[in-house]
């Protein structure tokens, strides 16, 4: 069997931009993957592009083997944009493995340890007012047992893109507090910072926090630098989830060696696909974190986030932002995976059970950015 196309698709899917990605065979199977970059598709096609020059032709189930020629094809190897490319790449690859042998794709991956994959949702509103408390309570109600919330900011001047992180810590602390009370000890409650903050004022956050507000701090500040996080790691005892951004397993190396993180957020779509993430989740399994995987993508990003929970040992959720209107049309993704309750079944069709409409996606893109935040002074800051 060998490789006789690789077509790159990157495409307006309802409120976002996806880049999906498909490898075609010349015994007719074919595979589908995603990349995780989002706001910059057009940079992954690209390098995707590249890569198909040397591709066409070869074996797809050499997928290991074709991992390292993708990734060392070049003296500027890794980077984002690349193991973005690689990681659609690779989940593909899967996919056309899998379905040429008739099995899900976590067959290849060792089998499923689970039969459901359990998922944590987002509330609807920031920890700013009274209504994310009833948000709160609605989610226990609905089933969820694990809860992630947003930051709140007073936007008194108005501005939607003014982000001033001392009056959101304030603000967030007094409102997650509430929540806390609100809902009592035993659901596991968590907050996304998005890499908004300094060290100090991540530190301030939780130390205006009583123990057990919260079960698990997200991204407080950027992952460039370890020694950072090691001296925000001192500074408090709140759990991290740490990861989202990372883009190789040399990149997770001291989060997982130095006990920085306590969940991985892997994100199947960035670092690198199922041949890297399995070797991340084996490496955080011999340290005893558990995997929180970033699931904020398309269909395809959810089906293989899926397929690596069920063939990990050491899974805690999968995110998952259905409650938040993030779904996709049957026209574009005729089968896709099916949210039930709190959790997605473990699927038993071969490949990884995601289906994709090129006519729909043709020609079908649009620029967006992420929001550009600023400060007071004028300065820019992280989104």
């Amino acid at each position: 069997m060998k490789i006789t196309d690789i077509k790159s698709y990157p495409v307006r899917a309802g409120a976002r931009n996806l880049f999906v990605l498909k490898i075609e065979s010349d015994e007719g199977y074919y595979g589908l993957g995603e990349s995780g970059v989002s706001g910059r598709e057009l940079a992954v096609r690209g390098a995707a592009t590249h890569f198909r020059e040397f591709l066409i032709g070869k074996d797809p189930m050499a997928i290991g083997a074709l991992w390292q020629e993708t990734y060392r094809s070049q003296y500027f190897e890794g980077g984002r944009v690349l193991t973005g490319a690689l990681s659609a790449i690779d989940i593909a690859l899967h996919d056309l493995v899998a379905k040429k042998l008739g099995v899900p794709v976590y067959q290849l991956l060792g089998g499923a340890h689970r039969d459901h994959v359990p998922c944590f949702a987002t509330s609807s509103y920031p920890l700013q007012g009274p209504e994310v408390i009833e948000d709160a309570v609605k989610m226990v109600e609905e089933g969820w047992s694990v809860i992630r919330f947003t930051p709140g900011h007073p936007h008194v001047e108005g501005d939607a893109t003014l982000f001033e992180p001392r009056d959101s810590i304030a603000v967030t602390a007094e409102w997650l507090i509430k929540v806390r009370e609100a809902l009592g000890p035993r659901p596991v409650l968590g907050i996304d910072y998005h890499h908004r903050l300094s060290v100090a004022e991540a530190a301030s956050f939780c130390q205006m926090l009583p123990p057990h507000t919260l079960d698990f701090l997200e991204e407080p500040i950027r992952d460039e630098s370890p020694e950072a996080y090691h001296a925000l790691r001192s500074m408090t005892n709140v759990p991290f989830a740490i990861g989202e951004e990372i883009s190789s397993k040399w990149h997770f190396l001291p989060y997982i060696e130095r006990g920085l993180t306590n969940f991985a957020r892997v994100d199947i779509c960035n670092v690198g696909g199922f041949t890297e993430a399995k070797k991340v989740a084996g490496w955080c399994e011999a340290h005893y974190i558990d995997l929180m995987p970033h699931n904020p993508l398309g269909p395809i990003c959810t089906a293989a986030s899926i397929h690596l929970a069920a063939s990990a040992p050491n899974f805690d959720t999968l995110e998952d932002r259905t409650r938040e209107g993030l779904t996709y049309s049957k026209d574009l993704f005729p089968v896709q995976p099916a949210l039930e309750g709190n959790r997605y079944p473990v699927p038993t069709g071969p490949g990884l059970g995601v289906e994709f409409n090129e006519d729909a996606a043709d020609g079908d893109f649009e620029f967006w950015e992420a929001p550009h935040l600023h400060r007071r002074d004028g300065s820019y800051t992280n989104w």
